[in-house]
């Protein structure tokens, strides 16, 4: 691995809104009558919340399909099982200049590839990209629509799962989080070299990929529509870290917009983000 230094940490935060019903699945509810088939995960105080790991992961994801690098020859299996539908896989390389791989990192080591042949990692990456979990914002389910969920921060959906074969229903219920709902977000990428701001523009490509697909899971029944918005971006050198001038709170953001398409806009027409980082 090459020598990193670092410059400093971009902090993104904002919103994630819920379009339609949103489930991310977590511990079934248990045999108790009226518990529910597909719960919703939860946190320590029985509110739904959005894991950083699978939002992460759906970024990645998206990311790697939208630079083609979804092929068996670059997909490394991460996890194993009887069959292919059980595999875990995502990318991994070695090319120094891969966007998801220095944004998402790499371990050394050989690796079994989807292909059946193998691969021996030997430029590892520090990722730059850490996803914190978002927690719900309880003021966005208002009172009037709490009144109608069937539980006390979610909506219950009655399906049927049809057999294609002989036609039989198999009646469940999901757990959703409704719509509307907010959750407040925050992600901070790490700034190692001039190439890492054009890596910090892919990390707001793939939030705006996820937008336009799902998160979590049954997507293709509707489910997991997200937007991000409120979004306000800031710049923490490593100068600030030793002066102590880290507090968000009193800090000017860099950058602030209502909503990703804004904030494209203006990080690729005139790159305003590099020139507010020269200037500091």
């Amino acid at each position: 691995m090459s020598e990193l230094k670092m410059k400093g940490k971009l902090i993104i935060q904002g919103r994630i809104t819920a379009c339609t019903g949103l489930h991310i699945g977590g511990s079934p509810a248990g045999l108790d009558i009226g518990g529910v088939d597909n719960a919703v995960i939860k946190d320590q105080e029985g509110k739904p919340y959005i894991p950083g790991s699978s939002l992460k992961g759906k970024m990645r994801s998206l990311l790697g399909k939208s630079e083609g690098l979804v092929s068996g020859s670059g997909l490394v299996v991460t996890k194993s099982g009887s069959s292919i539908n059980d595999r875990i896989r995502m990318h991994m390389c070695n090319d120094p200049d891969c966007a998801v791989c220095n944004i998402f990192g790499r371990t050394n080591g050989r690796k079994n590839l989807d292909d059946g042949s193998t691969i021996e990692i030997t430029n590892a990456v520090v990722p730059r990209l850490l996803v914190r979990d978002a927690y719900l914002d309880e003021d966005t389910i208002p009172p009037e629509v709490k009144k109608h969920l069937e539980l006390e921060w979610t909506e219950v959906k009655y399906e049927n799962s049809i057999d294609r074969i002989t036609s039989a229903a198999n009646p469940r219920q999901s757990e959703r989080v409704p719509r509307g709902a907010q959750f407040v977000f925050q992600m901070i990428f790490t700034i190692f070299s001039p190439q890492d701001k054009e890596h910090f523009k892919k990390v707001i490509k793939a939030m705006r990929l996820l937008e336009d697909d799902y998160l979590g899971g049954s997507g293709s029944r509707g489910y997991g529509q997200v937007s991000f918005n409120d979004i306000k971006i800031y710049w923490n050198s490593v100068a600030d870290y030793e002066s102590g001038n880290v507090d968000l709170s009193v800090k000017d953001p860099l950058m602030k917009t209502d909503n990703l398409s804004e904030l494209i806009g203006r990080l690729m027409d005139n790159d305003e983000l590099s020139s507010l980082l020269t200037e500091r």
